[in-house]
């Protein structure tokens, strides 16, 4: 359909994009099995990925206060957004519902009318799915045994790809079709 417009149907282009990433049924139950391992350590990647946030200017700077010092009222607002967002993925769903919320978490993200710093960067997108792909690789690695810590690996890692390219939506123009 030419025109066609990514956002005016998500769960299309969503699973799109899982058949285009390979993500098939067997990574979505992969998914869901080791999402207790995840799950379990919700509070340890949330406090991880924002620590790491704080140790970077550019980064940070979405978490301070008026006085400069991390906003701690804030952070723990956003480490719930993040958990709420891994125990989403966690369910592997490719349903109407779902796709539009990682809409919405992008757009948040690209279209910021509030709150410190403006705009988050794309590549600072981009870069903090890499950290939680990175950070999940090690997770499993130390919770399962190595053939099952790889396939969930490879699950999350095709499933967190379709993600980023839904959250970057905001920040691209989408390709002629």
């Amino acid at each position: 359909m030419s025109g066609w417009l990514p956002a005016t149907d998500m769960p299309r282009y969503v699973r799109e994009l899982c058949d285009f990433v390979g993500f098939g049924e067997s990574d979505a139950a992969t998914v869901r099995a080791s999402a207790p391992v995840v799950l379990e350590r919700e509070a340890e990647l949330t406090t991880a990925l924002y620590d790491h946030f704080l140790k970077f200017p550019e980064s940070a700077r979405f978490f301070l206060g008026a006085d400069g010092a991390p906003d701690a009222a804030r952070i723990e607002r956003r480490k719930h957004s993040l958990a709420r967002w891994l125990r989403e993925t966690a369910q592997a769903a490719v349903t109407h519902e779902s796709s539009y919320y990682l809409l919405a978490v992008g757009l948040s993200h690209s279209h910021r009318a509030t709150g410190p710093g403006g705009v988050v960067p794309a590549h600072l997108v981009v870069n903090a799915i890499g950290l939680a792909q990175t950070a999940l690789a090690h997770l499993f690695a130390a919770a399962l045994p190595p053939a099952r810590a790889l396939e969930a690996s490879v699950a999350w890692n095709k499933l967190l790809l379709v993600h980023l390219n839904v959250f970057l939506l905001g920040y691209l123009p989408p390709a002629p079709r």
